[in-house]
């Protein structure tokens, strides 16, 4: 946990101040960073700093292989991974959509984690992957600050690890992820959970197979590589993170690769209130 936010909660203690708070200054210096947060509105950015206060309030970071986890860089993974939250009303019931863990490991760069499979035969393969970051259902996050700290450069790809890893933990909240949250009452004006589900996959199996079709096109014949991360190509559940990485981060180029996306992410994550 960074030195400021031990200091911080032993000063909450004391004082009995109701809320955590984060320093103008540091909050500025992370807008600085971020061009896509410094592009919010005044008023989200006032509710993302609030947010991401609370956030940094109930979790906890720690550096691998030596690593110091500065303030600094507890804030910016903080604002990353609030920005699906903004607008889902108050603070703390928002934050309950990660109250399934509390720590975030951060690597100096890539870690490589090892894997078994079972084949359709029974026999059990070894083998080893490279990974940016990682969501473990009920259990912490990982992730690379290699690829966090680079978050202003590959926002222009629409990239974001953050925002990717936490919006797993979004796609969690109702089982092992499959590339559908747990949908609010009333999505998209439906009635009944099964109409709202219906509504979901109507504009996420089709977009997922033009782009699964797109990505295999560019990677056997050679056309045009799509704008999105190939990785979303592997399944509808990374196809789900990696659009949200862009659709928080490039929202305009996002709307014109995806436009029969934008209405069903719009509903989810700006919910009528």
């Amino acid at each position: 946990m960074p030195a400021f936010w031990n200091r911080l909660r032993s000063s909450l203690r004391a004082t009995l101040a109701p809320v955590p708070d984060i320093p103008a200054t540091q909050w500025l210096e992370t807008l600085q960073r971020h061009p896509f947060l410094a592009a919010l509105p005044l008023p989200d950015q006032a509710k993302l700093r609030a947010l991401s206060a609370l956030f940094l309030d109930g979790k906890q970071f720690h550096g691998a292989h030596g690593l110091e986890v500065t303030d600094a860089m507890a804030i910016d993974i903080a604002a990353q991974a609030c920005l699906p939250l903004l607008h889902w009303g108050d603070p703390q019931d928002a934050l309950g959509w990660y109250d399934d863990f509390v720590t975030i490991v951060v690597h100096p760069g890539e870690a490589v984690a090892r894997r078994e499979s079972r084949d359709e035969a029974g026999v059990v393969h070894h083998y080893t992957e490279v990974l940016a970051g990682e969501a473990m259902e009920r259990g912490p996050i990982m992730l690379s600050w290699q690829h966090v700290e680079d978050a202003a450069h590959t926002a222009h790809h629409g990239s974001n690890v953050v925002v990717h890893e936490f919006v797993h933990k979004l796609d969690m909240r109702n089982g092992p992820p499959n590339g559908c949250p747990p949908l609010p009452a009333g999505f998209m004006g439906t009635r009944g959970g099964r109409a709202a589900y219906e509504a979901w996959w109507a504009a996420w199996e089709p977009a997922y197979a033009q782009f699964r079709e797109a990505v295999i096109k560019a990677e056997r014949f050679g056309t045009a590589r799509p704008w999105l991360d190939a990785y979303g190509a592997t399944s509808p559940t990374e196809f789900f993170a990696v659009a949200c990485e862009a659709y928080f981060v490039n929202r305009t180029r996002f709307a014109q690769e995806f436009p029969g996306l934008m209405e069903v992410l719009d509903a989810f994550f700006h919910p009528p209130h």
